[in-house]
């Protein structure tokens, strides 16, 4: 019957516990407990499957020899191949020679004279691996011996000597890496530097991820002509519906250094906390209310701005800004009500101490939203907030301010006609404390009380033709004032704080009311759209009319255009023209481009505020940033940003580089300008950083895209190149 047969299946079953081995051949021969097959030989255990040319079992030992062209397969995830093979059932052993392990979700190949196998632990002596290609790779690892378990996928090399196109560049007797995604403890990529200010800079990572809740990360750091430090990041899931994120660090200056950059600390510290939680009220109280409330935190602390910047190596993350906001945000909110809580509180990092700078400690607000009356035509919704203005000298306030709108709306001539009418009640009252060493004003309690009128009217037509759609709405708005009533600080500060050229002092910082002009608003707003429905053309033209007689009868004139030229190329344009100055008060454009492997956009920021400048400040603002990336293929890829304050004539930016990408590796090339504010005994200065930044990521080992391995600074100057 066998011959009849184009194929003989022979099966041979052994028991161990619940482990079963099945051999499937062509050709068998047996003789006492000898079984040898051949002929496409497969054999199945538990999750292996392994074929050869030729096999020899032996049922009292439990051994099974496979011989030429072995291959070993588990599950979906390893592939083993080599030429021998002997696997002890009875005590879970496997040999293989010589040995060649493929593992499919990361592409890292694992080659060796021989490998050993012992349950889920594999012995590896004297090989090499690599993500890259295996017949010509760009990158390997040479080893002496590694260890690995299939259930942790922790892979242990050690002497592993990293080349690249058979040239050595790295020598570590320990390497550890995971094959899969899974979150555990060791040592992440270092980060090294040089400069010829700072020395050597080398941070060394450390992750540890005991638990699945949290992890925390350590990054000790050297600069060896500076000084030394390490920052940390605590990051936490402590519910399912809130998280959270604590940063900290400290840095140490040489006396050195701290002498010779004339720095205002010699220790940088600081610490931020990142929290949020999404049913705060029900979790915190073990309530069940059925509207939402949540925690959001977002606090920071540091005692100046290279705390931050010391943090990294990347310039490109540092901060230029001089003020620090932390906040905290809790509120609780239905489909009627919404109540709120914030806390804001900023940090002047120019300044030596912040005794003076205001805070918002805390904000109460209660909003009411729209509801209907009389079928939708009435609607009217009720806001109140209650600031407390505070700092630690000087004056402080607590401002209170509701606001009540009521709309009448209607549709007129089968809706073709949109008109309404709304009425705006608002009230603000002042209640002041604390004392100044020196008088900048009157303080005295008060109140502001107003209300005002807004007639509004608009319609909107539109039109398909053949190749587009064009889309156009006219609309006009009058405001008027009504009745006033103020007293106290209102009374005393109106004719003062209503100049515009006084907002700007100190005895009208917490004044914060403008007259309500008599205008009137005309405004134009049209749409193309092509066949597809997307935006081809989005203009607006706007102009107010004012009848106050104080002001200019003829207000700003805003033009706002954004047109898709073609399909790559983009134009938006944004400005104000002031007639009384002949000038643009504000003036925006941005080109871009994106095709053909190009992304370039230019953009230019102008403004005027027609102010007398002054030897502190200056009315204009004139702001150019550029950037430009270019894929020239899948492995190629160049960028260019460059960012200029024409009106100080200060370059804030800069940066030229490129990337070349494979699948199994990355290399990258940086130059970096950047302007860093630095905080000294003089006060608020800055200085151009200037690195040159190299990147090498060997996938899958090191993540695509990650920080830079290594820097190089150049010599800091006032100017850049």
């Amino acid at each position: 019957m066998l011959k009849l047969l184009a194929l003989v299946v022979f099966l041979t079953t052994y028991l161990l516990a619940d482990s079963k081995v099945e051999i499937y051949a062509t050709k068998m021969e047996s003789s006492k407990n000898i079984v040898n097959a051949s002929g496409g030989v497969t054999v199945v255990y538990k999750d292996y499957f392994l074929s050869a040319d030729r096999a020899v079992y032996n049922r009292e030992s439990g051994e099974l020899e496979l011989f030429e062209n072995v291959r070993a397969n588990q599950g979906k995830e390893y592939q083993l191949l080599g030429k021998y093979a002997k696997l002890n059932i009875a005590k879970k052993e496997r040999i293989f020679k010589p040995f060649f392990m493929l593992d499919k979700s990361s592409q890292v190949w694992m080659s060796a004279d021989e490998g050993c196998a012992k349950g889920k632990d594999f012995s590896i002596k004297s090989g090499v691996l690599s993500g890259c290609n295996p017949s010509d790779p760009l990158w390997k690892m040479h080893f002496s011996s590694t260890s690995y378990n299939s259930d942790t996928k922790w892979l242990h090399i050690f002497n592993a000597r990293i080349f690249i196109y058979d040239i050595p560049v790295f020598y570590s007797p320990y390497f550890g890496y995971s094959l899969d995604t899974k979150r555990r403890s060791g040592l992440l990529s270092p980060a090294m530097g040089i400069s010829d200010i700072e020395g050597f800079y080398y941070e060394q990572p450390i992750y540890i991820a005991e638990q699945s809740w949290w992890d925390l990360e350590l990054k000790p750091q050297i600069r060896t002509n500076r000084g030394a430090g390490g920052y940390s990041v605590f990051r936490f899931v402590d519910s399912k519906v809130s998280k959270g994120e604590f940063k900290t660090g400290y840095f140490a200056e040489k006396d050195d250094y701290f002498v010779q950059q004339n720095l205002a600390h010699d220790t940088h510290y600081g610490y931020n906390l990142l929290y949020s939680n999404t049913d705060v009220i029900n979790q915190w109280f073990g309530t069940s209310f059925e509207g939402q409330s949540s925690l959001y935190m977002d606090v920071n602390g540091m005692n100046d701005v290279d705390y931050i910047n010391l943090s990294t190596n990347d310039t490109t993350d540092n901060i230029t800004s001089k003020q620090v906001l932390s906040r905290i945000n809790i509120f609780y909110n239905t489909q009627d009500n919404y109540f709120g809580t914030y806390f804001k509180y900023y940090q002047d990092l120019a300044e030596v101490n912040n005794e003076a700078t205001l805070q918002k400690i805390p904000t109460f607000q209660y909003h009411r939203y729209l509801d209907t009356l009389f079928g939708d035509h009435l609607i009217y919704n009720v806001d109140m907030q209650a600031n407390n203005i505070y700092r630690e000298v000087g004056k402080h306030v607590t401002q209170t301010d509701l606001n009540i709108p009521i709309t009448l709306q209607t549709e007129l001539f089968d809706e073709y006609l949109n008109v309404s009418y709304k009425a705006y009640f608002y009230a603000q009252y002042s209640k002041f404390s604390g004392t100044e060493e020196v008088v900048s004003g009157e303080y005295n309690n008060g109140y502001f009380a107003r209300n005002y009128h807004i007639f509004s009217a608009s319609t909107q037509v539109s039109r398909a033709f053949d190749s587009f759609t064009h889309v156009a709405g006219f609309g006009t708005r009058y405001t008027t004032g009504g009745a006033e009533s103020r007293d106290g600080f209102y009374e005393d500060n109106q004719n003062f704080c209503s100049d515009p050229a006084n907002q700007g002092l100190k005895r009208c910082e917490f004044y914060n009311i403008s007259d309500i002009e008599e205008q009137l608003q005309l405004d134009f707003t049209q749409y193309f759209y092509d066949t597809t429905g997307s935006q081809i053309i989005y203009h607006r033209v706007a102009q107010s009319i004012s009848y106050d007689k104080a002001q200019s009868s003829v207000g700003e004139l805003e033009n706002e255009l954004d047109y898709q030229i073609t399909k790559s190329i983009k134009f938006y344009n944004n400005f104000f023209y002031n007639y009384d100055e002949n000038s643009f008060s504000k003036m925006y454009n941005q080109v871009s481009y994106n095709g053909n492997g190009f992304n370039v956009s230019l953009s230019h920021l102008y403004k005027d505020t027609f102010l007398q400048p002054t030897s502190d400040t200056t009315p204009y603002t004139s702001y150019i940033t550029s950037s430009a990336t270019y894929d020239y293929n899948k492995h190629y890829s160049y960028n260019l940003r460059y960012n200029y304050d024409y009106e100080s004539g200060l370059k804030k930016s800069a940066e030229i580089g490129f990337l070349y990408k494979k699948r199994c590796w990355d290399f990258g090339l940086r130059y970096v300008e950047n302007n860093r504010p630095i905080l000294n005994e003089t006060g608020s200065s800055s200085i151009y950083d200037r690195y040159i930044y190299f990147t090498v990521n060997l996938k899958p080992m090191m993540a695509s895209g990650g920080a830079p391995l290594f820097d190089y600074k150049l010599p800091q100057t006032m100017q850049g190149l």
